[in-house]
């Protein structure tokens, strides 16, 4: 019973230690990231947009603060990043949904369809093409 409780003990200890060295590896690798894009923001805005623009140059500090406002505006802090995935974005799903319950008939049916509604790029909806005529 002891030798049970030890090897479990000492498995705990070994999975509290991993976990600890997985948050401060993870810590590290997140501040280097933020450091390196940083330097990346300071560097591009000095390189190009003084020459370009006629703007002053930043310092690392503002850079940081151009990248966080860049997160905010542009990214957000959800799970993923970028653009959210508002309401709108079911129907993507839907419409995955309903094309893979179709058969091939049905498929070029739907195809012909939203031809006919949409015309191709660079020819006239055949109802524009008979009106022509």
């Amino acid at each position: 019973m002891t030798v049970v409780k030890i090897t479990t003990t000492k498995k705990l200890n070994t999975m509290k230690r991993f976990r600890i060295k997985k948050v401060l590896m993870i810590l590290t690798i997140g501040i280097a990231a933020i450091l390196v894009f940083g330097l990346v923001v300071m560097g591009l805005w000095n390189a190009i947009l003084p020459a370009v623009l006629g703007v002053k140059t930043i310092s690392f500090i503002q850079a940081l603060g151009i990248l966080l406002l860049s997160k905010i505006l542009f990214g957000g802090f959800g799970r993923g990043g970028g653009f959210r995935r508002g309401p709108g974005h079911e129907w993507k799903q839907k419409m995955q949904e309903k094309w893979g319950g179709m058969s091939p008939e049905e498929r070029e049916k739907f195809k012909a369809e939203w031809k006919n509604r949409c015309g191709m790029r660079w020819t006239p909806r055949q109802e524009d093409a008979t009106a022509a005529e």
